[in-house]
């Protein structure tokens, strides 16, 4: 790439003039980065008209408007009786109709009444509110300039998705800074014609005219689109060429002992065939010269974790060690309970090592890995910490792999020479991007369920029938069923009419003695002993109210249903992740999507799905279609690669495109710049 672009790109943002470091690091939280370059992916919602208008009258109430006023008088706000009241500036129109300024800041009266002088024309422009016995009233107008210099105020204003602390109007003032820097100092440099026609799209999504202009099927965000796709294969063909080179770079060891016939023997139940499939994948990787590159896609239930415990055992008759990477304490927890017994049956030491680990029990877990007695290490992030070393690590397990960025992925296999990598996915996505999203890596489905399961009934009903719901819940927990019932709010909020947790969990507490209450905001030690509990059959408690911090790795096989209100707020990879804490023993379970009184069509067709199928696959390709791949794909439910101008329901053809594009060479030089724009160096498996 042209240097002074990419120096220009990789600028902090608080190096351009009227950021500085305070902004910077609130762009930071909105744009997932603070360089100039987060800055231009981050890319315009709609465009917003602002109307000129010669009088208030010609306004509608919430319109957004542009009108010349005269400032009449000013009146000073302050704290009143223990209320504050606004600083308001009293106007009049060009025809004398009156208009009242306002803002809620009292500390900036002189501010305020020096940006608009009693008796001078200013023209103004914001959102209008017919109020009352107050009339027209705009708070906190966005522009305020004077009449020499109307033309600062756009007749058409570009709306950023934007968060606290950030104005539309700062990220109008920065863009503008960005691209007039492009224009005096970086694209006089530049001679690649089709960089060019890049950066020109990029700067008429930031100054669209119409909202035609951000539309995913109109003229620029399909280029764009496509332009990151080839970023995006380009990548994967790097990784893949990568792996290739590493041809018998690979440790080959050499079978010691015979495990793999005793870990058949002691398993409780029979491997579905998708399993063994998957398992013998995974062996024959064990063969080739380059090291394994698997990603298993496996639906909530499938049982991924005997796929890899299979692996483990395999990799254990060579002596060389496997770590098994989980995201959280809880889940790490939960995998070492099912796994260590089985270790202990097959004469295999089973370590977890977690945060929780300190002083001499960490030590002496340090030793027996680093002498490479313990075999299957289970953990969390802190299996790569720095003082942690293997004597022979041979294999990296990661489970929820979407939940660890390509740099603790690359630090976990360091800590081996070139170990086998098995990642483990329990969100699917449909097998038409499977290739697409993760191209550099082999994949193995596991598209059955294991024999025995009792597939779960799942219904939907207006949230006006919760007290029904709950009286017919009371029957079963009578005769010992665990209820989980999920929240999408912790507390109450004034701006949303989503039932929050901690106000169902007082509700519930009067019709069911043993109820529990599980949230993010818990200390963690306090989350862990009620979840501890509730998971334990000989417990009273029998509800437990809870946020989504369920969602993954908890297993509660004596939970059978499974309530979760305002559904329709949730996406189906979350609803179906959720549903699936229940139905794991060998009982009939259920789950009750409650939704709200306001609900969408669309929200209702998100539920339909839920009732209609549990096969997660085609849950993934249902979810891609309703709400595309650029809403998709970046999801924290999801675990897809975050696309910024991706819609997989209007740009599907560009992916094969871009695919052919990067297999065919065409433009390598080109999808190599591409590449480091879009930073695509960080997909899955690099």
């Amino acid at each position: 790439m042209n240097k002074e672009l990419a120096d220009f790109f990789n600028t902090d943002l608080q190096f351009i003039h009227g950021v500085g470091p305070v902004l910077a690091a609130k762009f930071n939280d909105v744009l997932g980065g603070r360089r100039v370059l987060d800055f231009l992916l981050h890319v315009p919602s709609y465009v917003r008209p602002r109307d000129i208008l010669d009088s208030i009258m010609m306004a509608q109430n919430g319109d957004t408007v542009t009108i010349s006023v005269m400032v009449k008088s000013h009146k000073s706000g302050g704290v009143f009786k223990g209320r504050r009241r606004p600083t308001q500036i009293m106007c009049v129109d060009k025809f004398a109709a009156p208009l009242t300024i306002q803002f809620f800041n009292v500390k900036f009266l002189d501010y305020w009444t020096e940006k608009l002088p009693v008796g001078q024309w200013r023209i103004v422009s914001g959102k209008i509110d017919f109020n009352g016995n107050k009339g027209a009233v705009i708070n906190h107008p966005e522009f305020i300039e004077l009449p020499e210099n109307a033309s600062k105020i756009p007749t058409h204003q570009a709306i950023y998705p934007s968060g606290e602390g950030l104005t539309q109007k700062t990220f109008s003032n920065v863009r503008d800074q960005i691209f007039n820097i492009l224009h005096e100092r970086v694209i006089s440099h530049i001679t690649d014609d089709r960089m060019l026609e890049f950066l020109d799209t990029l700067e008429h999504v930031h100054f669209p005219e119409t909202n035609e202009d951000l539309a995913p099927n109109g003229k620029y965000i399909p280029k764009l689109a496509y332009c990151e796709l080839l970023a995006h294969q380009s990548a994967i063909a790097i990784n893949k060429r990568a792996r290739i080179e590493q041809k018998n770079k690979r440790v080959v060891r050499a079978k010691k002992h015979d495990l793999i016939d005793k870990f058949y023997d002691i398993l409780p139940f029979a491997l579905t065939n998708a399993q063994q499939r998957t398992i013998d994948e995974i062996f024959a990787d064990f063969n080739k010269p380059a090291p394994m590159m698997r990603l298993v896609q496996g639906d909530v239930g499938s049982g991924k974790t005997m796929v890899a415990m299979a692996a483990a055992v395999k990799m254990a008759e060579t002596g060389a060690q496997t770590v098994l990477l989980a995201p959280t304490d809880t889940l790490a927890q939960q995998h070492f309970a099912k796994l260590q017994p089985m270790c202990d049956k097959l004469g295999l030491v089973c370590e977890i090592l977690t945060g929780r680990d300190k002083g001499v029990p960490r030590r002496e877990k340090l030793i027996s890995l680093k002498s490479g007695r313990t075999k299957i290490a289970v953990g969390t992030h802190a299996l790569f910490s720095e003082d942690v070393e293997y004597k022979d690590l041979g294999l990296v397990i990661i489970d929820e792999q979407h939940r660890f960025g390509v740099v603790q992925r690359t630090a976990m296999c360091a800590k081996g020479n070139n170990p086998d990598m098995l990642a483990l996915s329990a969100t699917p996505i449909p097998r038409t991007l499977s290739m697409t999203v993760y191209g550099d890596m082999d994949i193995s489905i596991i598209d059955e369920k294991p024999a025995g399961r009792i597939p779960i009934k799942t219904t939907k009903l207006p949230i006006a029938r919760t007290d029904a719901l709950i009286a017919r819940i009371s029957a079963q927990v009578q005769n010992g069923a665990k209820v989980f019932w999920v929240c999408p709010l912790v507390e109450e909020s004034e701006i949303s009419d989503m039932t929050a947790a901690q106000s169902r969990y007082e509700e519930l507490k009067k019709h069911f003695a043993g109820t529990g209450l599980c949230h993010g905001q818990m200390d963690k030690k306090m989350r862990d002993k009620v979840m501890d509990e509730f998971a334990d059959v000989n417990s009273n408690m029998r509800v437990l109210v809870s946020t989504t911090v369920i969602e993954v790795g908890i297993d509660v096989p004596s939970a059978t249903i499974m309530v979760i209100e305002n559904a329709e707020r949730f996406g189906l990879a979350a609803l179906h992740q959720l549903r699936g804490r229940v139905g794991r023993g060998n009982s009939q379970s259920y789950c009750i999507l409650l939704y709200g009184n306001n609900v969408s069509p669309d929200g209702l067709k998100r539920l339909d799905v839920l009732c209609e199928t549990d096969d997660g696959f085609v849950i993934a390709e249902q979810d891609a279609m309703m709400r595309g791949a650029g809403e998709l794909l970046g999801t924290r439910q999801s675990g897809w690669i975050q696309y910024h101008f991706v819609d997989y329901r209007e740009h599907r053809d560009l992916f094969k495109l871009a695919q052919n594009a990067v297999l065919n060479n065409n433009d390598e030089m080109w999808s190599a710049n591409l590449r480091q724009i879009f930073d695509c160096s960080t997909v899955a498996g690099a």
